[in-house]
């Protein structure tokens, strides 16, 4: 089960004490969620999240009971209570049999949690160098949705742990590279950029912005299958994901990279700081409209 690490949580409506934590267990059925970043005490993309809650909730066919505008209340509630500036917010939406309807129907109880969880950013070494990386050959069931998986998690864990890794590159059957274990994976062939098809994929919303962010500066990205047997030809790769933004890779298995020294791959990264720091401004305006409306 998942850390607490704030004196507040929401169960529903209602603000919990961080003691309480553990009486609230979400593994029981399915649970959908969704990890948004804190930056300067804003959720960043926080529409975008929203969004693809939504479409996970279409794909597994669950009726999504709460409102978009009860998660942006509880959150923005939430991290003043817990008066924080800077973190990871996690969003669960679980489902669980109904035990007074019959086994014929289908009726399910929606949980809603909201809570700050550890987090772990890279260092200005890590960005400046690159990071270890694995290749894992296994997919996640629903990689169009996110939903908690923790066996799958717990043993991608244990061979990131094993190698002293800090991602791990899933392989599908095929000898395919399809996304990272907690990321999306970026791939460098001269000046074009290659990605995962979004079929194969958890649509990343840090990855969305990347491909915003290269459209702009005339980058050309490609969403094509790529193979393990062609990560040697490669001339870089990088993470991205809610916790690095933009993370350059130096090694994949025995293959070494100097992705954090490649032009391309530090314009995406500046780029996508500026689209990080657009999303920002359009959370003070939605702020300040919210605050007149009142």
């Amino acid at each position: 089960m998942d850390k607490c690490i704030n004196e507040y949580f929401l169960f529903g409506d209602e603000f919990k004490t961080r003691g309480e934590f553990e009486n609230y267990n979400m593994n029981i059925g399915k649970s959908l969620y969704e990890v948004i970043r804190i930056s300067d005490g804003m959720p960043v993309f926080l529409m975008s999240h929203l969004s693809r809650l939504e479409n996970s909730a279409k794909i597994m066919e669950y009726k999504l009971c709460i409102t978009k505008e009860k998660i942006i209340n509880g959150i923005f509630e939430l991290i003043g209570k817990n008066n924080i500036c800077d973190g990871n917010l996690k969003l669960v939406i679980n489902y669980q049999p109904n035990v007074d309807c019959s086994e014929n129907v289908k009726n399910l109880n929606e949980k809603f949690l909201a809570y700050f969880i550890p987090h772990a950013y890279p260092s200005k070494e890590q960005y400046e160098e690159g990071v270890k990386t694995i290749t894992y050959h296994g997919e996640r069931r629903t990689p169009n949705a996110k939903v908690i998986d923790s066996d799958f998690r717990e043993k991608v864990n244990a061979k990131i742990v094993s190698n002293t890794a800090y991602e791990a590159i899933l392989v599908d059957d095929a000898g395919f590279i399809t996304e990272g274990s907690r990321s999306n994976i970026f791939m460098v062939i001269g000046s074009t950029v290659l990605t995962s098809k979004i079929e194969n994929v958890l649509p990343g919303i840090t990855r969305q912005f990347i491909i915003k962010a290269c459209e702009k500066l005339n980058i050309v990205v490609e969403e094509r299958n790529v193979h393990e047997m062609d990560i040697e030809s490669l001339t870089g790769l990088f993470i991205s994901g809610t916790s690095p933004n933009v993370l350059p890779i130096k090694s994949v298995d025995e293959f070494f990279f100097n992705s954090s020294k490649n032009p391309l791959i530090n314009s995406i990264m500046l780029g996508f700081q500026d689209e990080l720091n657009e999303d920002k401004q359009k959370i003070v305006k939605f702020l300040c409209n919210r605050s007149i409306n009142k």
